[in-house]
């Protein structure tokens, strides 16, 4: 039994709380002298230790019986989460908890339980923390993860079968929503999400559904633009002036000053003729593919393999011929577009930062083969806007290629700190998507506040380079920390620091971990997102990460690595490597450390402390891969 339960367990389970730890481990050790054959058919598919008298002894108590019971309910195995966190989550708190009376019950239930039992194990004091937490006002909020028990308990209590149209025949459609998300929980890639909520005086800091604090590891805030004073003063006085909505779609009543001047100031940080604004990114590329090529006649569309997920529902939405080439792989690219008549229409779709590895596309490479064979350019800078470049206009800015990109896609909703997507592109394509595209003309027009937020987090990251910097300053020094531990980091030349964990159920107990025992929150990566056998941990560094932040987050991993005898470098590349790591290979930040805006007092003090900066923090260690 790991004390990190044990100890985050105390905190709201008052037997727990009054039992020395030691009992616990003596109990949990101890093989049970009786179980009964019923309890323990129900109970251990999903209950780790189930024979031993820990177990035995919970299911004696009045709470940990029921609780138990709920929890062995389940039909899937939730081994792929740490059984504390759905419980914490379902807790929906800010302040004090609420005097429920189930809370009371629970308290005064754990007193008559010391007397008649000595402890119970964590998944219980879990099970029943969750049991609790169902019991109190507030579904709206309450964690699937968590819900998904007593709701399937409940069901099974109740014996009438689920509602139908017909009774007596037809399709059941429940059963068909409980077996597609079986299928998630079989192959762990069900998600669950956390309850975080990020302070915005004190970032990087959030917290939890029940109160206690946790540093943010992994938001795509990047600079903490979403909390800057420029920015919420900017949007409190646009709320007090226009009100909270638009008031309907651009055509309608939703195509105010302010959306004209945010598309201006769009079109200008990208050098483009024009801009149009949507109500995110995921719909700007959607509805941009899918338009753009269905009106092409013949429009064949050549998708890089690790596109975002918008890309590709915009290309399968247009119906258009499609080839997927390797990812980053130009040779791979050419061969397909040889295959392809010069004169038909044709779209290359890719990415700058792709920001699950943290990989950035060959952006100038890519519009040299496009204009070689008559192509036009469709460039994601999602992960780039803000972050790269003079004003902030994203990696083609940075490597002087704008003017080679034909569209250009971004996002308000990550680097800006605010929310909603953009395109950048000729006048006559934007008003052509303007005009056709039914994810802009039939949407509610993004609300004024959002949009004068956002105009003042552009306006500013145009001209000043030190969130940029910082940002770029605290990655590499993450990096090179990791990698001199041997944490396998994949390499990448951008700001996302991906660390390959290779298993999706052990990805998602390492981020549980994190958040429950050192207050961390990095959210694990599964399939779909990434491929089985690359899971990982996303990490990404901000501006108001210090070096405090630093310090707990590298130890907690390398105690993490080391107890869990999780696979390190070394490991990776006695395996032959995996997604990069593992395979000698080293690469440098695509930001050169002289283009960094470095105050005076962070300016490396040695020549061998500035040559660490400057190399990469992503290297996967040439000795390693030999070793």
């Amino acid at each position: 039994m790991k004390s990190s339960f044990l100890s985050t367990a105390t905190r709201t389970c008052p037997f727990l709380a009054r039992t020395p730890v030691k009992t616990l481990r003596q109990l949990s050790s101890t093989a049970a002298s009786s179980v009964s054959s019923s309890s323990s058919s129900s109970a251990a598919p999903c209950v780790p230790g189930s024979t031993n008298a820990l177990f035995a002894t919970a299911q004696k108590c009045p709470v940990m019986g029921t609780a138990l019971a709920v929890q062995s309910a389940r039909s899937i195995s939730t081994s792929a989460k740490c059984p504390f966190a759905a419980a914490v989550d379902a807790m929906v708190v800010v302040g004090p908890p609420p005097k429920a009376a189930s809370a009371a019950a629970a308290v005064s239930a754990g007193s008559a339980c010391e007397d008649g039992c000595e402890a119970s194990t964590v998944e219980a004091a879990a099970a029943a923390v969750a049991a609790v937490a169902a019991a109190t006002p507030n579904p709206a909020f309450a964690n699937p993860a968590s819900s998904s028990a007593s709701s399937t308990a409940a069901r099974k209590a109740d014996k009438k079968p689920a509602p139908r149209h017909d009774a007596h025949a037809g399709f059941d459609y429940e059963s068909f929503f409980q077996a597609e998300l079986d299928k998630k929980h079989r192959d762990k890639s069900y998600r669950y999400f956390n309850n975080i909520n990020r302070l915005a005086q004190l970032f990087p800091t959030a917290h939890t559904g029940t109160g206690e604090h946790v540093t943010v590891w992994c938001s795509n805030d990047y600079l903490g633009m979403s909390k800057a004073p420029l920015v919420v003063d900017t949007m409190k006085a646009t709320l007090d002036k226009y009100g909270a909505g638009a008031g309907g779609t651009r055509n309608i009543a939703g195509n105010a000053q302010l959306h004209l001047s945010l598309e201006h100031e769009l079109a200008d940080l990208h050098k483009k003729p024009a801009a149009l604004v949507f109500s995110s990114c995921f719909v700007a590329n959607d509805a941009t593919l899918s338009t753009l090529a269905s009106k092409l006649p013949g429009c064949v569309i050549f998708s890089d393999a690790a596109n975002h997920a918008s890309m590709i529902q915009g290309i399968r939405n247009s119906r258009a011929k499609k080839h997927v080439f390797r990812h980053n792989d130009l040779a791979h690219l050419e061969e397909l577009l040889q295959k392809e008549d010069i004169n038909t229409p044709k779209l290359i779709a890719f990415e700058s930062v792709y920001s699950m590895s943290g990989s950035i596309g060959h952006i100038k490479e890519i519009a040299a083969l496009a204009r070689k064979y008559n192509a036009i350019t469709f460039l994601d800078e999602v992960h780039a806007v803000g972050m790269y470049g003079k004003t902030g206009a994203g990696v083609a800015e940075y490597i002087d290629a704008m003017d080679e990109i034909d569209i250009i896609t971004g996002t308000l909703g990550k680097a800006y700190g605010v929310v909603g997507g953009y395109i950048a592109a000729s006048a006559s394509l934007v008003d052509m998507i303007r005009s056709y595209a039914p994810g802009f003309i039939f949407t509610t027009s993004l609300p004024p506040a959002v949009v004068g937020g956002a105009l003042a987090s552009i306006r500013y990251l145009k001209t000043s380079q030190a969130e940029r910097s910082a940002q770029q300053l605290h990655t590499r020094a993450l990096k090179s920390q990791l990698d001199g531990l041997g944490i396998p980091v994949i390499p990448n030349p951008s700001h996302i620091v991906p660390v390959l964990v290779g298993d999706a159920e052990t990805a998602k107990s390492v981020s549980d971990e994190l958040l429950y025992k050192y207050n961390i929150y990095v959210q694990s990566i599964n399939f779909p997102t990434v491929a089985k056998g690359e899971e990982r941990l996303r990490i990404t560094p901000t501006p108001g990460h210090n070096e405090d932040h630093t310090k707990v987050l590298v130890n907690a991993l390398s105690t993490i690595w080391s107890e869990r005898k999780l696979k390190t470098v070394q490991d990776w590349a006695a395996l032959g490597g995996k997604a990069g790591v593992g395979i000698g290979a080293r690469v440098d930040q695509l930001v050169k450390f002289e283009d960094l805006e470095i105050p005076a007092a962070s300016k490396p003090k040695t020549a061998k402390s500035a040559s660490a900066m400057r190399s990469t923090s992503a290297s996967v260690g040439a000795a390693a891969a030999t070793a």
